[in-house]
């Protein structure tokens, strides 16, 4: 029997996560992990009880904006942001604990992450911001690629 490894395993949680996002564009997932146990995951989406994309269309296809610009205008919450705010809501800490995403994340979810105390981001796949490369080396936050 092969066995998954801590980072198989949290990857593929994200990955579940993010079969509920209800964003037409880029379906993501994030778990934030601490002592090698999920505290909280999130998908990218409309706000709570608000109407989802699907039913509302995207504006940000309406509008042939390009992916990675113009973030600003989209009615979704990142899954990173999403997981973050969990935490929150159920008085989990995030400082110390390793963040689990499908792909890189946005500049802006990048800062929340630095704030958070997310010492470490393990990603599987790639979104165009190198700013939040930048900032993750010049504070100190561990990003590594599975």
């Amino acid at each position: 029997m092969d066995r998954l490894s801590f980072d198989e395993y949290f990857m593929e949680i994200a990955h579940l996560a993010a079969k509920r996002s209800t964003c037409l564009s880029r379906q993501v997932g994030a778990v934030l992990v601490k002592n090698n146990a999920v505290i909280s995951t999130g998908y990218n989406g409309a706000p709570s009880k608000s109407e989802h994309c699907e039913k509302l269309g995207c504006i940000r296809k309406q509008m042939n904006i390009p992916s990675g610009e113009r973030l600003d205008i989209c009615r979704a919450v990142h899954a990173e942001q999403n997981a973050l705010l969990q935490a929150a809501k159920n008085g989990v800490a995030t400082e110390g604990a390793i963040m689990y995403i499908t792909v890189t994340p946005c500049f802006t979810c990048g800062k929340m992450i630095v704030n958070a105390g997310i010492k470490e981001v393990v990603v599987n796949g790639t979104y165009p911001d190198q700013r939040t490369m930048d900032l993750f080396q010049e504070v100190g936050v561990k990003i590594r690629t599975i």
